[in-house]
C-alpha cells in the first residue's frame, strides 16, 4: 500500500491521535520532520531503508524525537508510518494534515499582494474584512509587489480577488468595449 495514496487518511489519523489539544505542537513537529526529510537524503533514506531492523529504526527514531523535542505522538506516528511502508508519504500527510486541520478550526490563509507595505492600521481592517468574506478566522500572509500600480491582490485558497489599479481598469475596459 502507498502513503501517498492514503494520505489523507494517515493525516486524520495523526489529528485523531493528537487529539485537538496536542494539534498544533503535533503539526509544528511534523513541519520539521517534512524538512529534514526534504534536506537530509540520510534521515530520508534511513526511514524508508530495509536495512535496518525495525528495533534499530524506531530506537533512532525515540533518540532524534528526544533531541528535536518532538511529541511522543508525533515519533509514534513517524513509527507507524514506516512499519507501514508510507515514510514516503510524510510530506503529504502533514500538508493534508494542515489543511485539515485549519478546516475543523475555521481557519483561512490569505495572501496579501500590495504595492508598498501595509500599516498596522490596515492590518485590522483586512482581516475583519476577510472573516467577513470567508466566515472565517484568517491569517494573513503580506507580499510587497513593487509591480502592482495600486490597490490589492488578494489570495484566499483558490479564489483571487482583484482589488489593483489594473485590474479595475481592466473591468473599466471590458465595460466600455461592451457598449
Amino acid at each position: 500500500m502507498t502513503g501517498k495514496k492514503h494520505a489523507k487518511r494517515y493525516a486524520k489519523m495523526f489529528l485523531n491521535a493528537a487529539g485537538l489539544e496536542g494539534a498544533e505542537k503535533g503539526l509544528r513537529d511534523l513541519a520539521i520532520l517534512k524538512a529534514l526529510r526534504e534536506t537530509s537524503p540520510e534521515f530520508r533514506n534511513f526511514v524508508v531503508s530495509p536495512m535496518f531492523a525495525e528495533e534499530e529504526r524506531n530506537a533512532a527514531l525515540d533518540a532524534l524525537g528526544r533531541k528535536l523535542g518532538l511529541a511522543e505522538v508525533t515519533v509514534k506516528f513517524v513509527k507507524y508510518l514506516s512499519e507501514r511502508d508510507a515514510s514516503d508519504a510524510l510530506e503529504e500527510v502533514a500538508d493534508r494534515a494542515v489543511a485539515l486541520y485549519a478546516e475543523m478550526k475555521k481557519l483561512a490563509k490569505a495572501t496579501v499582494l500590495t504595492p508598498v507595505p501595509i500599516g498596522s492600521e490596515y492590518d485590522a481592517r483586512i482581516k475583519e474584512s476577510l472573516r467577513k468574506l470567508t466566515q472565517r478566522e484568517v491569517e494573513v500572509e503580506y507580499v510587497t509587489d513593487p509591480s502592482l500600480l495600486g490597490g490589492m491582490l488578494v489570495k484566499v485558497g483558490s479564489t483571487m480577488y482583484d482589488g489593483s489599479v489594473r485590474g479595475q481598469l481592466r473591468l473599466l475596459k471590458d465595460e466600455l468595449i461592451k457598449g
